[in-house]
């Protein structure tokens, strides 16, 4: 198989309502979407990296950059029999994960198209439907986030994550918690904390948090096992995981006891798997967590989430949360917060070029040859 032509799309999509962490305020996603012919298939990616370096050192503009000069360049008129063969062709280009994500999505579904088969089957996927969480930003007024979750919750989502930041944190989970006794709820902090803030993290083991999400540095994986020793609440591994070798021994140093698999972070759907597996070796549970993705990312966490480790609710929620028009067609939605896995061939979500190209800031054809 060969890929003849990659093209790279530039999409801006609005935020229903800004979207506020520890490090940053979004009101708007701009992803880089691939779109990738093969033996007569197009096959659809999304590089899901966020516009800024806050969350990590990519952004739209540096994966703009590496897809154009190294990544296409590397795939374009090669042979390739398998995902690991392509990932080979590419494999020098060092890090870049979320560059290199939205070229082998799309490559993976050229190949379950090619094959007929939902993507889902070939990645050994077997729930028939994901159980989908949302993520809540930081709100300026406690009446605003109680009024989010209450909508949530009632809407049927199975857990709430809550971005929290030094100044809003105990306060915080405390009146959430005094309003929500039994809602699974979990804290993602985003890297903003250090060990020096142990006895704070301390503090909300009395909320029965399912976890804490990246509370210290986004490289780091030996204050965290520290900390996993000081506190209850189980510490759940991001931004310092970025490939299944990063959480061998995250689990081995006892950093973690849960971690987040994000496609993007580790470079795609492959690698994704291998740190399934290699977390499910070792008992540790996984869930899917999201980067704002379009439809199309949006379907390959889908597919990836039906994976029999991924045992806690996710980020992945109905696309109408988010965005008042998405790329995909039918619209992702998660009625009493489950979405059904697909089982038409390919990512099971017809993209509608018409929206993508309305929506597109930019766009280049690189061809074979």
């Amino acid at each position: 198989m060969k890929i003849e032509t990659v093209e790279l799309i530039q999409v801006s999509l609005p935020l229903l309502r800004p979207f506020r962490t520890s490090s940053s305020v979004k009101t708007h996603i701009e992803h880089i979407l691939v779109r990738a012919e093969a033996d007569g298939f197009v096959g659809w990616g999304e590089t899901a990296s966020p516009a800024d370096p806050y969350y990590c050192p990519e952004t739209v503009e540096t994966c703009w950059h590496i897809l154009k000069d190294f990544l296409a360049p590397s795939v374009l008129g090669k042979e390739w029999g398998s995902i690991e063969a392509l990932r080979r062709l590419y494999g020098t280009v060092k890090g870049n994960n979320f560059a290199k994500s939205g070229l082998e999505m799309a490559a993976w579904d050229i190949v379950a198209q090619r094959e007929g088969k939902p993507m889902h089957q070939l990645l050994g996927g077997s729930r028939p439907a994901i159980l989908s969480g949302v993520s809540l930003g930081i709100e300026d007024k406690i009446e605003n986030l109680l009024a989010l979750i209450e909508k949530y919750v009632g809407e049927g989502y199975r857990r709430v994550k809550l971005k929290i930041g030094p100044g809003k944190d105990v306060d915080v989970i405390r009146e959430v918690r005094k309003h929500f006794p039994d809602t699974p709820l979990m804290a993602d902090a985003n890297s903003a904390y250090t060990l020096a803030d142990i006895p704070m993290l301390k503090a909300l083991d009395e909320f029965g948090l399912t976890m804490i999400e990246q509370p210290l540095s986004h490289d780091d994986i030996i204050d965290h096992a520290q900390l996993q020793r000081a506190i209850e609440t189980p510490v759940c591994l991001d931004e310092s995981i970025h490939s299944a070798e990063d959480a061998r021994k995250a689990i081995d140093l006892g950093s973690c006891r849960v971690i987040n698999i994000k496609v993007s972070r580790v470079g795609g759907l492959a690698e994704a798997r291998h740190v399934h597996d290699v977390c499910a070796e070792r008992g540790v549970p996984v869930w899917c967590g999201g980067m704002h993705e379009f439809g199309i990312g949006r379907a390959a966490n889908i597919a990836i989430a039906s994976l029999p480790n991924f045992s806690i609710p996710g980020d992945i929620s109905g696309s109408d949360k988010y965005y008042a028009e998405d790329l995909v067609d039918p619209v992702i939605i998660a009625p009493n917060g489950a979405i059904a896995v697909p089982q038409s061939a390919g990512l099971g979500y017809a993209v509608n070029e018409g929206r993508v190209r309305r929506n597109a800031s930019r766009s280049l054809t690189l061809r074979a040859g």
